[in-house]
């Protein structure tokens, strides 16, 4: 398979956002978006996902960290979309539960060219630091969009909203992970009946 990079930038009146990515790297992170939380949820994807991942954003976050996370989740998506190519030889599907202390949560993907976001997380707090917990369904819904994937996320237990959100992310880069392994036995393959994704 040919490498897996992908570098993207998009530009609206709310945000300036430049993601580069290697779908094959070790989980280096490197970050500068203004909001503190998502780049530590970010930073789980890369090093749990073993995906090389550099962030720049600039947006309105003298308004509210809304735009900015939800233009990250789509140029995110548009990055995993540019880089994963034809899936050939992929194993299409991943999936993990994590845990962390009294949290647990489980995410499920499917790279299969149709977006679809199924979300249940009953956050106990309405903010983690300054972040509003309500834009981690919105960073997610980007993503799918743009990503083309399915992705059920559940967080199945905990009453801490720092660990309900880490074991989403941590989940969700470990289900990354798996989704996108060249499958050896399937060298040059479509993982689908259909003969495209």
């Amino acid at each position: 398979m040919s490498e897996r990079i992908a570098e993207v930038y998009r530009e609206t009146l709310e945000t300036q956002i430049k993601i580069k990515i290697n779908l094959d790297g070790t989980g280096q992170f490197s970050a500068d978006t203004g909001v503190p939380f998502l780049e530590h949820m970010m930073d789980q994807i890369a090093r749990h996902g073993l995906i090389d991942l550099d962030i720049e954003a600039n947006g309105d976050i003298y308004i509210d960290d809304h735009h900015t996370v939800e233009d990250i989740g789509i140029t995110l998506g548009q990055a995993f979309h540019k880089a994963v190519g034809d899936k050939k030889g992929i194993r299409r599907y991943g999936h993990a539960y994590v845990p962390l202390d009294e949290a647990l949560s489980r995410v499920v993907i499917d790279f299969s060219g149709r977006p679809g976001l199924d979300f249940k997380c009953d956050f106990t707090r309405a903010t983690i630091g300054r972040l509003d917990t309500q834009l981690f369904w919105e960073f997610f819904q980007g993503f799918v969009n743009h990503a083309g994937v399915t992705l059920h996320i559940d967080n199945i237990k905990g009453f801490n909203a720092h660990h309900q959100a880490e074991t989403i992310f941590k989940a969700f880069g470990r289900a990354l992970r798996m989704a996108l392994e060249h499958d050896e036995r399937a060298a040059g393959m479509m993982p689908s009946t259909k003969g495209v994704l």
